[in-house]
């Protein structure tokens, strides 16, 4: 397949401002895709090589790496070449220009070998020398990575050196989501997009949507129900909703429900194969290397050749013993010196789940199940342990073991349904598992996690750089996300500081197909990042188009004095706060004011 079908495409879809188009755009080239390279074709659409939990290198040489190879590729000095990248903010468009002012100059015969050699580009070779680029290391390795980068952009034309310098530097631009890629894969390979819940089930159990797309692509939908959990590759976490009432918690699970401690911590699936073992995050990505105590106590502690557990990794005071908050994990995010982050801040592992144990796939298992075998899998420590649970089945108990486990340092309790349909449900949030947190207590004491879409130029002492953002949370139905609110204040001054940095990658000329917003920033941006946000309360907004209609025609939902709190880098744009829980979250909000309105009244 050329290379110049997928720059043709990753065009078309930069254009448009359409998911439908988009998805149309990804359905057509999906269909011109050689079966056998679509996983390539998948990555590169996401902007990667590999799936994230591969712990592969990303995508990412460097801006200067890339003037230094379009320099010595173009015959133009490196000044020039980052002049230009400082007037269009774009390595891509920089390639682009460079190599059409190089073929307008350039006389006939040698526009005619540009024409042969760009036509000879496939994106099997595309995509070997970005991987060749992206594994070189050690000594010598700059040198290795510039040439191969002048090689590929010397045969490549102005549209395709385009996307081919955007995917050396890690910032496609294209922000395509991956439910928008399972719809397209299910309409170009199986011509209907009702099958899309079968490869949606298949991404979820296999965490790799390149390698589901080429299993499709291959062996049909008959292909896509074999695929199993496989110790190594990590499953999609089953996410919780969210209600702060118990008796209305317990109504939703029929009555009855194993209620376990939240704990304040780094989710982890843990996967053994004999002696090794592989712990992956919240996001899917590989953390092994952050938690080598972790893997010794797993190595350990888990009874069996082959297993996949799930659990909540605390860090714990070294004298006491009594949990610390989920930010002294952040010294183990460290790539240096590990065994320092280690003896400073140790962890106890709480585990909750078993997936998977010995060839036996235990996902479509009722909860209880799961949570047996687990037991006995398992050789409890003091650091590595079950989850501290327990049956109930009234409100009032369950408010009592949510006091508790508040007391005991957690942050509420997970209340999970134990009838016979209570699955685990990869990669979807439903009311088989509730959370009910502490600050739920109250109003808008509950933080929210927004993705960030557009920002706005900043006054005074701002004057010139960024100074508050746009903010949105995503809506699963639309696959889009809808703008909450403008947020201004919270930052330091340090934070302040480094916005136009964290925001280069990421912006773009016009509003994103996915963002659905009446309110127009003075930049765009695409959908990644995500921040934890506090607010007075919810309010309903003409303007914001979260949840519009839903609570009052032509209205959406906003946060009045929202706040930032923190970057939220453990979580993707499509793990952020969803529409449908901040329905929620204000219906819950008037529902305590009128008790206290009532309560006042009786007073």
């Amino acid at each position: 397949m050329l290379f110049e079908v997928l720059a043709r495409a990753f065009d078309n879809a930069e254009r448009t401002t359409s998911r439908t188009q988009l998805t149309s755009i990804l359905v057509d080239l999906f269909k011109k895709s050689d079966p056998e390279i679509v996983d390539k074709v998948v990555y590169l659409i996401q902007g990667k090589l590999w799936p994230d939990w591969a712990g592969l290198p990303e995508l990412g040489v460097g801006v200067k790496i890339l003037i230094k190879a379009m320099s010595k590729l173009f015959n133009v000095k490196e000044e020039s070449v980052e002049a230009l990248y400082g007037k269009l903010g774009d390595s891509g468009k920089v390639a682009e220009h460079l190599k059409s002012s190089r073929t307008q100059t350039a006389g006939g015969l040698a526009r005619f070998i540009q024409k042969t050699e760009a036509s000879k580009l496939t994106v099997a070779e595309v995509y070997d020398t970005l991987a060749k680029v992206a594994l070189a290391t050690g000594e010598g390795s700059r040198d290795v990575k510039v040439n191969l980068i002048v090689t590929l952009l010397g045969k490549a034309a102005p549209l395709e050196a385009r996307y081919i310098a955007r995917l050396f530097e890690g910032r496609l631009r294209l922000g395509i989501g991956d439910a928008t890629i399972m719809d397209a894969l299910s309409v170009a390979y199986t011509g209907s997009a009702l099958n899309r819940q079968i490869v949606e089930y298949a991404y979820n159990v296999r965490a790799d949507l390149g390698n589901v797309a080429k299993v499709l692509a291959t062996r049909g939908l008959e292909g896509l129900r074999e695929i199993a959990p496989t110790p190594g590759i990590p499953i999609r976490p089953m996410l919780a909703e969210r209600l702060s009432d118990p008796q209305e918690i317990l109504s939703k699970t029929g009555g009855q429900a194993l209620v376990e401690y939240k704990y304040d911590g780094e989710r982890a699936q843990i996967h053994k194969v004999g002696d090794r073992v592989a712990v992956f995050s919240r996001r899917l990505e590989n953390i092994t290397h952050q938690y080598p105590d972790v893997v010794e106590m797993a190595r350990t502690g888990i009874r069996v050749k082959e297993a996949i557990v799930e659990g909540e990794i605390v860090c714990v005071d070294p004298d006491t013993g009594s949990m610390r908050p989920f930010q002294e994990l952040m010294h183990r995010k460290r790539k240096h010196d590990i065994h320092e982050a280690v003896r400073d801040y140790p962890v106890a592992v709480y585990l909750f789940d078993a997936l998977y144990v010995d060839g036996v796939n235990f996902i479509n298992e009722p909860i209880r199940k799961r949570r047996d075998v687990l037991s006995k899998i398992v050789s409890e420590s003091e650091k590595f342990r079950l989850s501290e649970s327990v049956l109930i089945s009234n409100a009032s108990d369950l408010e009592k073991f949510f006091l508790k486990a508040v007391e005991d340092g957690a942050e509420g309790v997970m209340v999970k349904a134990v009838h016979s349909q209570s699955v685990y449900q990869a990669g979807a949030r439903g009311w088989l598992w509730i959370k009910y947190k502490r600050d739920y207590k109250s109003e808008m004491i509950d933080t929210v996690d927004l993705v960030v879409v557009g920002a706005f130029r900043g006054r005074g002492r701002r004057g010139g750089k960024i100074g508050a953002l746009l903010v949105a949370a995503y809506d699963e139905e639309s696959d889009t996300f809808q703008t909450v609110c403008k947020v201004g204040s919270g930052f330091s001054d340090e934070d302040l500081a480094k916005l136009d940095e964290l925001l280069s990658p990421y912006l773009i000329d016009r509003k994103h197909p996915r963002v659905v917003s009446d309110v127009e920033p003075d930049i765009w941006v695409v959908p990644a990042l995500v921040m934890e946000v506090l607010g007075a309360e919810l309010t309903l907004s003409p303007q914001h188009t979260c949840c519009r209609g839903a609570i009052r025609k032509g209205v959406g939902i906003s946060i009045r004095f929202p706040r930032f709190i923190r970057w939220r880098d453990d979580k993707g744009p499509e793990d952020a706060t969803k529409t449908s829980e901040l329905v929620e979250m204000y219906f819950n909000q008037l529902k305590k004011i009128s008790e206290e309105q009532v309560e006042k009244l009786e007073t």
